[in-house]
């Protein structure tokens, strides 16, 4: 997917490079950059999709391994008890624990293996706590619940926090949204009708001929104005939507989605504006 996507798009910039005298070339540029990041930006999308469903996956995972503890069952012999459920994306990391754990490897050696493999801070630090509970000898099913407790309190904080945001993520999107309407305005009415008045102003009423007015005599050039007001929406596209992640999440990474979405909306509405102008 990712091949695919650089190809396509360096193959439109290409065309708008064979094609740069006209109109339509930075559109075909614009494009093929906006293709070839595609790819990218989904993967960064379903990783953390990923990360979110290991996290809601580790909490059943831990439950279960609550329930077989509290029967008498040894923790080592409880992950391989639990190994054939459906754990979403985080079924191959408990079947890969349960395969060390079969052929002899130390319950903790396996435990930080299985940390690593995961990738996920709040995961490796119940599995740190787990580990060390098993080594230490202490009440091995006591920890499990409480760190089953501890993962459904912050999986529940999450969610709230998810929902309270919601209006905030709504805002920026409506407030960008102005932010280019406004743009479009001075793009298209208030910046010609001001160097429609300063060419005016130049103008010799008495036939006399004014000194250093060759930049108020030169013709409005439409084109230069629009390439610098995309390139400031696009800016603030861009860091508009890590902000909105920022809020909704706490982490960056989650307003790459939203600075992507936010740019194509730039994008596609200031060129279909210049267009239409046209």
């Amino acid at each position: 997917m990712h091949v695919l996507g650089l190809i396509i798009g360096a193959s439109l910039l290409l065309v708008s490079i064979i094609l740069r005298s006209q109109e339509v070339s930075f559109f075909l540029g614009g494009l093929g950059i906006l293709i070839a990041l595609f790819p990218f930006i989904f993967s960064i999308m379903r990783e953390g999709k990923i990360y979110a469903e290991k996290e809601e996956m580790f909490l059943e995972f831990t439950r279960n391994l609550v329930e077989e503890v509290k029967t008498g069952t040894p923790i080592s012999k409880a992950i391989l008890n639990v190994r054939d459920k459906n754990y979403g994306a985080l079924s191959e990391n408990i079947r890969k624990l349960a395969n060390q754990i079969s052929i002899g490897i130390p319950l903790r050696e396996a435990l930080k293996n299985f940390s690593r493999d995961v990738r996920d801070k709040k995961i490796s630090q119940a599995i740190t706590l787990i580990g060390s509970a098993e080594e230490s000898g202490g009440d091995i099913g006591g920890i499990l619940e409480s760190v089953a407790t501890a993962v459904s309190m912050s999986d529940k904080l999450k969610k709230e926090r998810k929902a309270a945001i919601q209006t905030i993520v709504v805002q920026g999107y409506i407030i960008f949204l102005v932010f280019i309407i406004i743009i479009l305005v001075m793009q298209f009415k208030i910046i010609p009708i001001v160097a429609g008045i300063a060419s005016s102003s130049g103008e010799n009423i008495e036939g006399e001929e004014l000194i250093n007015v060759n930049s108020t005599q030169q013709e409005f050039d439409i084109t230069n104005v629009s390439r610098s007001f995309l390139y400031l929406l696009i800016t603030q596209g861009f860091f508009s939507g890590l902000a909105i992640g920022k809020l909704a999440t706490g982490k960056i990474r989650d307003g790459i989605k939203h600075s992507f979405v936010l740019v194509i909306l730039s994008f596609l509405i200031a060129e279909g504006a210049n267009v239409l102008a046209s």
